[in-house]
């Protein structure tokens, strides 16, 4: 999936989630991403469908708070913003400072002004077409015509007019800063290089062990003598097995675990399923090593031989997962133990057969994908938020997951296919310039807003007596 498809689909999520579920719904955080948005820098500090409603409507004694630029903000604004973040924090249980938030929204208003200005006189521009259809993609994410998509609007006393070029500044200001913010980024070949090499580190870290251990326990609250005495007990299996003798033997012999009849071996499992200890003590030993000397642990001393060590992956390949999802935005109308429930439900009505999961992902899921059947394409790991990738690795092809949820709403995913796929050194490392550039946007974006109102005429009016 091209990066551009990315953006439409996080900005399409940002429209329809925040509309119309209902228009008072609280908003996402401002640097919230949705799953199919592997960024971590901030998209545009609103609601945006949200936004563009609120600031469409009339309020009769409404006043004007700032002037940014060739823009203004509105009191009605800053306090309909600050009402939102009061409620969203007071739903969580914590506290609310009025006066934080109140400047911290309107901050926020600031911000957005000084942005649509710039991307104004940067010159971009969004074809009525494009708006369209963002606008259509709206009303079909709340389930509506687009002519009843106008009438709400109509109903909550809404500009429709306004409301398109407000919906056309955010997409502005979203198209001039991917552009913008990406220039400011630099990645040297030494920050890929070392990138490249904690890869390979926690790669190696998980490749696959089979150890095998002579254990000696030592029982709880035991002497010193006792505890010496055993530690010579393990001495002598140690000095014996490599002396020579066999490790099986000598485990079947002496070592009180539960592995003894199979002569300790422990079995082949991911290191990150093995006892941090174990897998530092036998760094470096190739399979078939014993290590030299003894490892203590709480439970006693233990003799170890690696039997196996498997290697990691070198990254000339990855693995591909293509999957699809519908997504489920709890509201005041649709409390999240609804959401699940019509999830568990979609679910069990597809593993029965009774219906199709792309038919469902495009009437229900209020997501960019539901055109498309909730189809995510196909996605090398870390393309999704940790509590997607997390469900979606547990899955077996054509298996449907329980109903999960993410910072975006509550979810089912189904794993359609998976697949291997070479990647060269140069396509590698420009996969790596990737992730360390989306691991700088959020500074560069901090940066690029800061400059840009450093710049702007910003003018804070009092209110009328």
């Amino acid at each position: 999936m091209s990066v551009s498809s990315l953006r439409a689909a996080a900005l399409l999520l940002a429209l329809a989630g925040s509309l119309l579920s209902p228009l008072s719904a609280p908003a996402q955080p401002a640097n919230a991403k949705p799953p199919l948005d592997t960024r971590s820098g901030p998209t545009p500090k609103a609601a945006v469908a949200e936004e563009a409603a609120a600031r469409a409507r009339r309020v009769p004694g409404d006043h004007i708070a700032v002037v940014v630029n060739s823009e203004v903000v509105t009191a009605g604004e800053v306090a309909a913003r600050t009402e939102r973040a009061r409620g969203e924090l007071e739903r969580r249980g914590e506290r609310a400072d009025l006066d934080a938030l109140r400047k911290e929204a309107q901050d926020a208003l600031v911000d957005e002004r000084v942005l649509v200005t710039h991307a104004r006189e940067a010159g971009a521009k969004i074809e009525e077409g494009e708006l369209d259809r963002v606008v259509a993609g709206v009303a079909a994410q709340n389930r509506l015509t687009l002519p009843q998509l106008l009438d709400r609007l109509r109903q909550e006393g809404t500009d429709v007019k306004r409301f398109r070029e407000n919906m056309r500044d955010q997409m502005l200001i979203e198209r001039v800063r991917d552009a913008e913010v990406i220039r400011r980024i630099r990645v040297s070949d030494g920050e890929i290089d070392k990138l490249l090499e904690e890869r390979r580190a926690e790669a190696a870290a998980k490749a696959p062990l089979n150890l095998a251990q002579i254990l000696i326990p030592v029982p709880e609250g035991a002497s010193t003598e006792q505890r010496e005495s055993r530690r010579r007990e393990a001495e002598g299996a140690l000095k014996r097995v490599m002396g020579g003798e066999d490790f099986a033997a000598v485990a079947r012999e002496l070592s009180q675990d539960g592995n003894r009849s199979g002569g300790g071996e422990i079995g082949l499992r991911a290191a990150d399923r093995l006892p941090d200890l174990f897998v530092s003590a036998v760094a470096g030993l190739n399979s078939g090593q014993i290590r030299p000397s003894l490892v203590e642990s709480g439970v006693g001393f233990h003799v170890l031989k690696v039997l196996e060590r498997q290697s990691g992956p070198d990254g000339s390949k990855v693995t591909e997962t293509r999957a699809r999802h519908i997504l489920l935005r709890p509201s005041d109308k649709l409390p999240p133990q609804a959401a699940a429930q019509q999830l568990a439900e979609m679910k069990r009505a597809v593993e029965a057969g009774k219906a199709k999961f792309e038919e469902l992902a495009a009437k229900f899921s209020a997501d960019g994908s539901a055109a498309q059947g909730g189809d995510l394409g196909w996605a090398p790991p870390g393309q999704f938020v940790p509590e997607f990738e997390a469900a979606m690795g547990e899955l077996a092809p054509l298996a449907i997951s329980e109903p999960f949820q993410s910072q975006f709403g509550l979810h089912i995913v189904q794993v359609m296919e998976r697949r291997e796929v070479a990647v060269d050194p140069r396509q590698q490392r420009e996969q790596l310039r990737g992730v360390l550039r989306e691991r700088k946007f959020g500074d560069a974006y901090k940066e690029w807003v800061a400059d840009l109102r450093a710049k702007a005429f910003i003018e804070m009016r009092d209110a009328p007596l």
